[in-house]
């Protein structure tokens, strides 16, 4: 008898066994939904025990009691009140605990408070924590083609943690750096953000953050000269629509006809509403998120130095529509429901632990604007 046949018959049932059950593979039990015509290959395919898991970790929570709107408002009350100013007393406690809960649930109030000085500013996390209430005010006024009326809460993407669970920055992987390991073209390492492939690890910025174009198909066959772009182009398209894929918990063909890709008259509704949620996140990271650069430490910033910013997960969370449509905005409407005080301040002139009063600015765009220092005058906060 050869000796190398039994260890060689060993070692292909370990590594059948290394494949069957050390890959994450979608065993059964798993359910499919049929969402096109027969024979097209549109349907979903869910596995069971992963919805489990995506329900327990999507539940919207109560409000802690309802909210009485008369009385005092919050800005006849507290001072340095900017944005929630036009809540009642009571509106205003409520959404305080709200917030509390949503955000820095073991931390409390200390996380984005002087507790002996509510008024101030001097707590990094109340300066972003009150551009985040503007930020999310944006987002439901302005983005309905996204949201819908369902809107969102700063619950949707903290789901109880100080930083959202699924967020992303620059990170120039190894060879990008420098010459010594060659150039990698931002590849051939893990990338989380795109289904743990080794897709560009970067697309994200290209699209999320900067407009660059998304759109990579042909209409012909071959060549003809009309399409610019290469396999370098498609699997950044590719990394982001692997990242919107997995970010929602769904497959292409949700967004898209599996006969024809490109063709918007054939694809489902969902690719508009995903037209416009590109923009969206394009819209936050660049009005908000980058504008508070200077306000960050560096331990709340990637690992090239830039803020964190959203993409398609940091909302929906593995589900297609964050908290499975359960709408929170309802409870919150006066406060989180439309734009109030658009007014930004000048966040280079802000100093942790010395700044009192952020001091906003007399205008209503949203980019940062320049000018508004410390020393001008701004309304006397908790929010």
């Amino acid at each position: 008898m050869k000796l190398w046949i039994p260890f060689a018959a060993a070692a292909g049932v370990f590594v059948g066994a290394a494949i069957i059950f050390g890959a994450d593979w979608d065993l059964p039990p798993v359910d499919t939904d049929q969402i096109g015509y027969r024979g097209s290959g549109m349907y979903h395919t869910l596995d069971r025990e992963d919805q489990a898991a995506l329900k327990l970790a999507n539940v919207a929570p109560e409000p802690p009691y309802e909210a009485d709107p008369e009385g005092d408002r919050a800005k006849d009350v507290y001072e340095n009140v900017q944005v929630l100013g036009d809540l009642s007393d009571d509106q205003f406690t409520q959404f305080m605990a709200s917030i509390t809960e949503w955000v820095a649930p073991v931390q409390g109030c200390a996380y984005c408070h002087n507790e002996e000085n509510l008024a101030s500013d001097e707590v990094y996390t109340k300066v972003v924590a009150r551009r985040m209430i503007q930020m999310t005010q944006h987002v439901n006024e302005d983005w309905q083609a996204h949201v819908a009326q369902t809107g969102v809460t700063c619950y949707t993407c903290h789901q109880g943690q100080p930083v959202p669970a699924n967020v992303w920055a620059r990170n120039l992987v190894p060879g990008e750096k420098g010459t010594g390991l060659g150039w990698s073209g931002g590849q051939n390492i893990v990338n989380k953000a795109a289904g743990n492939t080794s897709l560009p690890s970067n697309a994200l910025e290209s699209y999320l953050l900067e407009d660059k174009p998304i759109r990579v198909h042909s209409l012909t066959a071959l060549p003809n000269g009309e399409n610019p772009n290469t396999t370098k182009e498609t699997e950044s398209t590719w990394a982001l629509m692997m990242h919107m894929s997995e970010s929602l918990g769904v497959n292409c063909m949700t967004c898209h006809n599996s006969r024809a890709f490109n063709d918007w008259d054939q694809s489902p509704p969902q690719r508009v509403t995903a037209w416009h949620g590109i923009r969206m996140a394009r819209d936050i990271n660049q009005s908000f998120m980058t504008g508070l650069a200077p306000v960050f430490p560096d331990n709340r910033k990637g690992p090239e130095g830039d803020v964190l910013k959203v993409g398609c997960a940091t909302c929906h969370n593995g589900v297609q529509k964050p908290l499975y449509g359960v709408s929170m905005l309802q409870d919150y409407v006066d406060s989180l429901g439309s734009k109030t005080n658009t007014d930004v301040p000048d966040f280079t002139t802000y100093k942790p632990g010395e700044t009192t009063t952020m001091s906003p600015a007399k205008t209503t765009s949203l980019e940062p604007a320049i000018g508004a220092g410390e020393g001008a005058t701004a309304l006397a906060s908790a929010d």
